[in-house]
């Protein structure tokens, strides 16, 4: 596959073609869009007609797309420059304007939310493809309070929680890392500094993250207090006024998982501690130190990594997903073609990576840092996976392609995996093939274990902030938490007491970086079929991720054939890990 791929910065034109110009334009058809399902208000009862509900169905749809287009539009124009007062002030607009529609639009899945269940199974028998985004609505029906409470909640937050994590991004996103190497200072993002975690000085490693831990650890009492209070927020409305079981259970229900899938899933990472544990080991040895110290865990074998220019990333992304199906090939590249990707690295931008899937008419956005390392060549096909499942479940509605959480890292994982396995096979020199699988056995720790504990910490941190903790109980635990990782394998030094406060994610979406364990454990286990059945494995892989979010996930993994329910399944990934393992091993155990 060839194409252009000169993309360091991304155009938002298929946004608004006008440009800001035009933000006035779309706002007035937001406000007619809304108009629209309003006048549906006096209309609703247990009586409604199934063509009215239809018809209701059909004009929240296009409301949810101008307001998905505008807040997209606010977002990304943020994300590229975090630090431009006009961005800012753009995007704290349009959310207090979404927010406004939001409350107005309210009563739509009040009134859902509201029917019985056998006034429901009349529109959702006749909803089609909808029919479990209706059902999904209902299942929060316990959790739901009335509607002026509602709005309430809804209005507090853009000040409030909203507020919390937005001042949270501003400081961190503004941080500035001083770091000298070879000789020469440096004045560094926070993304620019992630790139020396795998310089192969262990001096300059430890600088690193002393340096990291040194800014953040200026304003570790003010993130602290902020973390503190997020905290008790999602305590007292989720659980006080909504009546969750606990913290974690919203997050669950969110996802459709039920509570025991989540223990099984966290529960078995932390059974595999040891596999983690002896990987650390084995590394120590091929770097010829007795243990690692946590600075060391990513350090590289080489002494110069194989760098990649953009050009020849993205080539080696595309035709990794072409070889496998050209139609994800062809999904994969139309980010590129339409200017949708920035990979520019550049003062003031977001830090590290995601994909935006805006609406189904629209290609997503992606946005990366690209510094030209192997894990900067394997995030492009993490991303561009991302984008490649909301295309492929572009059929559905803007209410219901985007993937539930549980299964949003399928195509991301995969993506990542074909690229490196890529590698692997035409890597024919043993010490490429070992520092590939250190880079794949990094990122999977990354990816499982160290997401998995996050979720465990959250847990702890959730339970004793509501308990009245201080934030340096809250150090302490977390302490506990990487000893329990790491066991003797490898030296913890006191400063990573306080790496929770550097983690945006326990900020802005508690409990939600367990999906990324459960989603590298269940692309392990469809690799494998992938790799055992070859050709015939394609369709079926390609219509689980057109499903998008118009099934429930334990009935799409189902349909796949994958029970995670069971211990054993949880089991298996870390069994397919273990061989990488065990391969790593004869490697570095026969090289000199």
């Amino acid at each position: 596959m060839t194409t252009t791929t000169h993309h360091t910065h991304w155009s938002l034109e298929d946004l608004l073609p006008g440009g800001p110009e035009e933000l006035e334009t779309a706002l007035t058809a937001l406000e007619a869009g809304l108009q629209q399902v309003e006048a549906f208000r006096p209309r609703l009862s247990a009586d409604l007609a199934v063509d009215e509900f239809l018809d209701l169905l059909q004009v929240h749809e296009n409301l949810v797309e101008q307001a998905h287009i505008l807040g997209a539009f606010a977002f990304l124009t943020y994300a590229e420059d975090t630090q431009n007062p006009a961005a800012l002030s753009l995007r704290d607009r349009i959310d207090q304007i979404l927010a406004e529609v939001e409350n107005r639009a309210l009563f739509v899945s009040l009134w859902i939310k509201s029917l019985s269940d056998d006034d429901a199974q009349r529109y959702v028998g006749a909803a089609g493809d909808l029919s479990y985004y209706i059902e999904s609505l209902r299942r929060f029906k316990p959790f739901t309070l009335s509607e002026p409470e509602e709005k309430i909640i809804n209005l507090k937050d853009v000040t409030g929680s909203e507020g919390l994590v937005r001042i949270y991004e501003i400081l961190t996103n503004g941080f500035q890392f001083k770091l000298k190497v070879d000789g020469e200072l440096k004045t560094l993002t926070r993304d620019g500094l992630t790139q020396y975690y795998r310089h192969p000085s262990a001096d300059v490693r430890a600088a690193t993250y002393q340096e990291l831990y040194r800014v953040y650890g200026e304003y570790k009492n003010v993130l602290a207090q902020i973390y503190a209070f997020l905290v008790r927020d999602w305590y007292s409305e989720q659980v006080k006024l909504r009546g969750y079981t606990s913290p974690i259970s919203v997050r669950n229900l969110s996802n459709d998982l039920p509570d025991a899938v989540v223990d099984t899933l966290l529960d078995a990472c932390r059974q595999n501690t040891g596999l983690y544990q002896r990987y650390f080991q084995l590394k120590a040895r091929a770097l010829g130190m007795d243990r690692l110290r946590r600075y060391d865990i990513y350090a590289p074998l080489t002494r110069a990594e194989q760098t990649y220019d953009f050009d020849a990333a993205a080539r080696l992304v595309l035709d990794s997903f072409e070889k496998f199906s050209a139609r994800v090939g062809r999904a994969a590249a139309r980010v590129l073609e339409q200017d949708h990707l920035d990979a520019e690295v550049r003062s003031g931008k977001r830090g590290g990576a995601f994909s935006y899937s805006v609406a189904p008419s629209l290609t997503p956005w992606v946005l990366v840092n690209f510094n030209g390392r192997i894990r900067d060549v394997t995030t492009l096909a993490h991303e561009l996976g991302h984008a490649v499942h909301g295309i492929l479940a572009s059929k559905h509605s803007v209410l219901n392609f985007d993937a539930p959480l549980p299964l949003a890292e399928t195509a991301s994982v995969f993506g990542e995996m074909l690229v490196t396995d890529r590698l692997l096979e035409t890597e024919t020199d043993p010490a490429v093939q070992r520092d590939l699988l250190l880079t794949i056995l990094d990122d999977s720790y990354a990816t499982v274990q160290r997401q998995a504990y996050f979720s465990v910490f959250e847990r702890t941190a959730h339970d004793r902030i509501a308990g009245g903790c201080t934030s340096e109980d809250l150090a302490r635990d977390y302490l506990e938490n990487l000893a329990e990782q790491f066991g003797e394998a490898v030296e913890l030094s006191e400063e990573y007491a306080w790496e929770w406060t550097t983690i945006p994610h326990i900020y802005h979406s508690p409990f939600y970086t367990y999906a990324y364990s459960f989603g590298q454990l269940l692309v392990l286990a469809l690799y494998q079929q992938y790799l055992n059945e070859g050709e015939p494995f394609v369709p079926r892989y390609l219509k689980l991720l057109s499903y998008g979010g118009s099934a429930a996930p334990m009935t799409i993994l189902s349909e796949a054939g994958l029970d995670v329910v069971s211990p054993a399944f949880w089991q298996g990934g870390f069994d397919v890990l273990r061989s990488r393992v065990d391969h790593l091993e004869k490697i570095i155990g026969g090289s000199k």
